[in-house]
């Protein structure tokens, strides 16, 4: 299971807001999650899930922007793959609160 951080942003929009943007992107990912958990961040958002559904996802997702007239859309992808054993969000966070 991977754990996918990525981060939408629109260039070229005349307005330094994003939050429509952001919204219609949240708009998306809600109707086509299949399978995946995730969690809107104040930075980004984090994507639970089999990477090839969560690359699909992404793919849906870097289109938004440009649908609501943005000139420019730069997407940054963070991907954290483990093989080795289960990994989740709730599990990182909670390894790391452990040793606090």
């Amino acid at each position: 299971m991977a754990i996918v951080e990525i981060s939408i942003v629109p260039l070229g929009t005349g307005s330094t807001s994003l939050s429509q943007y952001v919204a219609a992107c949240e708009k998306e990912l809600r109707e086509h999650c299949e399978d995946l958990k995730y969690e809107l961040t104040a930075m980004g958002t984090i994507i639970e899930g089999d990477l090839d559904k969560i690359l699909a996802l992404i793919r849906r997702l870097h289109e938004v922007p440009f649908r609501q007239g943005a000139a420019r859309v730069s997407t940054s992808i963070k991907i954290d793959d483990r093989r080795d054993k289960n990994s989740s969000i709730n599990q990182k966070v909670k390894s790391v609160e452990d040793k606090l």
